[in-house]
């Protein structure tokens, strides 16, 4: 029984971690990564709240789904806090850049082969 609730626990943070990364990147990434990316975590956190209820009562499966999206964004708050100690913003836009462009060729890429 707490394997399966921890599953559930996983499957929430994971998907509903993946729904909020969508924020961080520019509009033309984020059409690309929205259509992708975004449209199957939101099918996944549906699917983990319907296997949340059927496996556990409604409290519970409550419960975690409020714990799993209070972690994610307690995650992004002091990865941000993080991220802006450590580097200036010249640093930031160039390493989002490089990733926004990098994610723009992999979807590119899987899509045309």
């Amino acid at each position: 029984m707490i394997i399966k609730y921890i599953s559930f626990l996983i499957g929430i943070i994971w998907s509903y971690s993946i729904i909020k990364t969508q924020s961080v990147f520019s509009k033309k990434a984020g059409i690309i990564f929205k259509i992708f990316i975004t449209k199957v975590s939101w099918f996944t956190l549906i699917a983990a709240c319907y296997f949340g209820y059927k496996n556990f009562s409604l409290k519970y499966t409550i419960i975690g789904i409020v714990i799993g999206i209070l972690l994610v964004n307690i995650g992004f708050y002091f990865s941000k806090k993080l991220i802006n100690q450590k580097f200036n913003e010249k640093q930031i836009l160039m390493f989002k850049s490089f990733f926004e462009y990098t994610l723009i060729f992999w979807v590119i890429y899987y899509v045309l082969f």
